[in-house]
């Protein structure tokens, strides 16, 4: 592998950010220091001006694959995210097949090592039916189980009372829940499909996946992570009200219940639907102002703990239809840091806090061996960024399969320009160098 020095980066890692030098050999980082001097590379990178982050971990990604592959694959979707700057990722079982049984993870690993461009992990999903499954599972080997309370694209739901008890109490690999009640959303739809039919106007999407439907799963999970001492991390967080569910006064490697926030609940709001239409509907649904002030809010004081994407690509025509049949989700991974590079420009977020939450939190959260932060002995996951470097998101410059993006037409001001995996440059100034693969994210835990 290519020895590699970066020099005079502004480097943002563990709160501060200094200026220096960052040696690789071996995918691992070597030595960080200030005019590294007596080292030989065999490639050198002039980061003058530039920011040097660790490279962002996102902890829900969905790349379709297998046999969603018209949608997104792992090979596009892994290269639009090292574009993005995130170097490793976590992918949902809601595939076909759905990964729900040891072998069919594995396989899903099999497909990752020989196409994936980022290190790579993969959720067990829960069903009602297979928790002997999920019991058999490494915790050290895989990033977690995934449980669906409320239906999303594959139908996995876990919706019997005595197996989501039974996850709860038995498994002690971490529990990641999307967290909406059925029966609420369900009731909901009826309703406006009385009044509207198939086509409901969009606007309402928030009023059927409602705050109330969110709340009551949220707080439902949580009670029972307490009851039984439980690992649990909620998705997706997408309203003020669920915030307070969750504990600010700890530190995170002593918390058992944990939170998450997305990307595109920081940036959009209801208002954005009669511009955007189905391209942002999501489960959870964007909601008002105050709850994107709210879910940020959380994130500034630690009660949620990670930002995220839920990357989940349909194609436009899916997307298109009309509201009951286009289906929820949108592609987000190679846009993700720029927007909250946005935020850091509008003063809402320091890159600080930015670094902390896509990246040292993830690895802290989840127990990730050796990954997350900028020191010696880790591995070499880094992304350089030119924070004064407009441009602007377009058909032509769109790495997902699907081809699109809810950011189009959206003019940034920060810009990824390089992107190391496991210490090999697969990013630079637009070009790939495809020649390594990731590598599989290994855990820590006892």
């Amino acid at each position: 592998m290519q020895k590699i020095l970066i020099r005079n980066a502004n480097i943002v890692n563990e709160g501060k950010i200094s200026r220096g030098d960052v040696f690789i050999e071996e995918g691992m980082i070597f030595v960080v220091g200030g005019n590294l001097s007596g080292y030989s590379p065999d490639l050198e990178i002039d980061a003058s001006g530039k920011y040097l982050l660790p490279g962002l971990i996102d902890d829900q990604v969905h790349f379709r694959e297998p046999g969603l592959t018209h949608k997104a694959d792992i090979y596009t979707e892994s290269r639009a995210a090292v574009a993005g700057g995130i170097t490793s990722y976590m992918e949902m079982p809601n595939t076909d097949p759905q990964s729900i049984t040891l072998d069919l993870l594995e396989d899903k690993y099999k497909l990752a090592s020989e196409k994936s461009l980022a290190n790579y992990s993969f959720y067990m999903g829960a069903t009602n039916d297979n928790i002997d499954e999920l019991l058999a599972v490494n915790p050290n080997e895989v990033c977690g189980i995934k449980v669906f309370q409320g239906s999303s694209t594959g139908n996995m739901l876990v919706d019997n009372p005595e197996s989501l008890k039974r996850i709860f109490r038995d498994c002690e690999l971490l529990i990641a829940t999307h967290s909406e009640n059925d029966d609420i959303i369900k009731e909901n739809l009826e309703k406006y499909k009385a009044e509207y039919g198939e086509d409901i106007p969009i606007q309402f999407h928030p009023k059927i996946r409602s705050t109330e439907a969110c709340y009551d799963a949220s707080k439902k999970v949580v009670d029972l992570a307490r009851m039984y001492g439980s690992k649990l991390h909620v998705l997706h967080i997408s309203t003020a009200e669920e915030v307070k569910l969750f504990d600010n006064t700890l530190p995170l490697e002593e918390k058992r219940i944990t939170a998450e926030a997305c990307v595109h609940h920081l940036w959009f709001s209801e208002e954005d639907y009669e511009s955007k239409g189905t391209l942002i509907k999501w489960n959870p649904a964007v909601k008002q102002k105050s709850d994107r002030e709210g879910v940020l809010q959380g994130v500034l004081d630690n009660h949620i703990d990670i930002i995220a994407t839920d990357h989940a690509p349909h194609t436009r025509e899916e997307k298109d239809q009309v509201y009951t049949k286009a289906p929820s989700g949108g592609p987000l991974v190679q846009h993700a840091l720029v927007a909250l590079l946005e935020l850091y420009h509008e003063r809402k977020i320091s890159l600080e806090e930015i670094v902390q939450k896509t990246s040292h939190n993830v690895a802290t959260l989840f127990e990730i061996e050796k990954r997350g932060y900028i020191r010696p002995s880790y591995h070499a996951d880094l992304v350089l960024v030119d924070l004064e470097d407009p441009w602007e998101v377009e058909k032509d410059n769109i790495l997902y399969k699907c081809g699109w993006s809810p950011f189009e037409g959206q003019r940034f001001r920060s810009k990824v320009t390089h992107t190391i995996v496991s210490g090999h440059l697969v990013y630079d100034n637009g070009a790939f160098d495809e020649q390594r693969m990731g590598s599989r994210l290994k855990f820590t835990r006892k």
